[in-house]
């Protein structure tokens, strides 16, 4: 079963297919999110681009990263960290425009997601963007508002923590 969320931002809307069969956990904590009306306050933090990554990084990716980031650091995410789903298990790729969840190992991903710039198989379990090899958890894929993905991505800026991310401003379950 998919089910479609439209994400609005200040530069837009666009719209996101989650493949609840496929990554039901994962699809689950987005729908969290976006059900207890924690997108409202969100912001695109995090552009990465090819030319943005510090020069060691050997296997170099591109993503628009945004999610829970409290401006106060003592305040909790507003849900629990979960349970990781690979690529294997979950039969989804990191190609162009494919949704996904940010962590640092796996099972401590949460509130914060990203969106592929481009195919991205070093991101797939196996891949060496991390060095576990476990891959992130994709679990959906922009399916309108490709323009409003390319305008985010066009706000990189010559780092990957931009001085001036794109504000979130809300988002709904369609249908």
């Amino acid at each position: 079963m998919t089910v479609t969320v439209e994400i609005q931002t200040e530069l837009g809307t666009f719209a996101l297919a989650l493949e609840e069969a496929a990554a039901p956990i994962t699809v689950a904590n987005f729908l969290a999110y976006v059900d207890g009306g924690f997108m409202r306050d969100m912001s695109a933090y995090r552009i990465v681009t090819l030319q943005n990554q510090p020069a060691e990084t050997v296997h170099r990716i591109e993503v628009i990263q945004w999610g829970w980031r409290p401006s106060n650091p003592a305040l909790q995410q507003p849900f629990p960290a979960i349970a990781h789903e690979p690529t294997s298990k979950s039969g989804l790729r990191h190609k162009h425009l494919t949704l996904s969840m940010a962590r640092d190992a796996p099972g401590t991903a949460g509130g914060g997601f990203f969106i592929c710039i481009g195919d991205q198989p070093e991101l797939d379990e196996g891949g060496r963007r991390n060095p576990d090899g476990a891959g992130f958890a994709a679990f959906g894929r922009v399916v309108e508002g490709e323009d409003v993905i390319a305008a985010i991505f066009a706000r990189a800026e010559d780092k990957e923590y931009v001085d001036h991310p794109v504000q979130f401003l809300g988002a709904q379950r369609r249908g």
